[in-house]
């Protein structure tokens, strides 16, 4: 896996978004043409979120252009009934509501989004996250795979990819996931990616009326084996596997565990 930053940045969001200090000590005059205006400090100041390289994907930050394709995917009623936030129908929206969130989030050091990509086309074919909980130092994986991509093995390369992100940049000390005890193979997802099976929430949340069991998965930093969890460790197939959503109430197109 190869992080796609620039030299001198960093891939590590910041818990609060640093404040540019007008150098003369007054407020913004839209007038004045030798001040820039607030938004372009904030443009210049903004983290810039991490792009992760696979063999066979592209684990890049959304954008706004990216709308019209997640409502579509994300849209899939097979997507829905495996996810816990991600509703059906998806209203137009949606999707621009939760895309235009993640920078905040990131910088906030709350979530890092990824749009799955295939780096042959660039095609986006799904959605990944890690939901971040800084006091204890711990991950929540989410994610969902469109359906024409399921089977294919592209789900497992992209929870790897991110796994490592979350052991190896932000030092996190365990990573966590979730099913519906009624969608076996994205149990299947993270077992390949070394989490171990913690057990079982009875009737722990409920589906479009219906009370559905959570099996739980995780990985400790002291479990896991880069030689294991390395992206670029060759695509098997797998089916499909969308895991339960971030449980942050970041809109209706959050990743599933992303």
């Amino acid at each position: 896996m190869r992080l796609g930053l620039r030299s001198g940045e960093s891939s590590i969001p910041k818990a609060l978004a640093r404040r540019c200090a007008d150098p003369a000590g007054g407020r913004y005059k839209p007038d004045d043409p030798h001040r820039e205006s607030p938004d372009h400090h904030r443009e210049r100041d903004m983290v810039r979120r991490p792009t992760l390289e696979t063999e066979h994907l592209l684990l890049r930050p959304f954008r706004l252009s990216d709308a019209p394709d997640v409502q579509r995917l994300a849209g899939a009623k097979e997507i829905a009934s495996t996810t816990l936030n991600i509703p059906h129908p998806y209203e137009d929206g949606m999707a621009e509501e939760w895309i235009s969130a993640h920078q905040e989030r990131f910088e906030e050091g709350r979530v890092v989004h990824f749009a799955i990509t295939l780096r042959s086309d660039g095609a986006l074919i799904g959605a990944i996250g890690l939901g971040i909980d800084k006091e204890h130092e711990r991950g929540q994986l989410g994610y969902w795979i469109a359906v024409p991509y399921w089977n294919r093995g592209h789900c497992t390369e992209a929870a790897r990819a991110v796994v490592r992100y979350g052991f190896e940049v932000l030092k996190l000390n365990r990573i966590c996931s979730m099913h519906f005890a009624r969608n076996p193979a994205s149990g299947r997802v993270m077992q390949k990616i070394g989490m171990s099976r913690e057990g079982c929430l009875r009737q722990h949340v409920k589906k479009r009326d219906q009370f559905e069991d959570l099996v739980y998965y995780g990985i400790l930093r002291e479990e896991y084996e880069p030689a294991r969890a390395g992206a670029q460790t060759a695509v098997g197939p797998d089916r499909q596997g969308n895991g339960q959503d971030i449980p942050q109430r970041s809109g209706p197109g959050a990743p599933s565990p992303l």
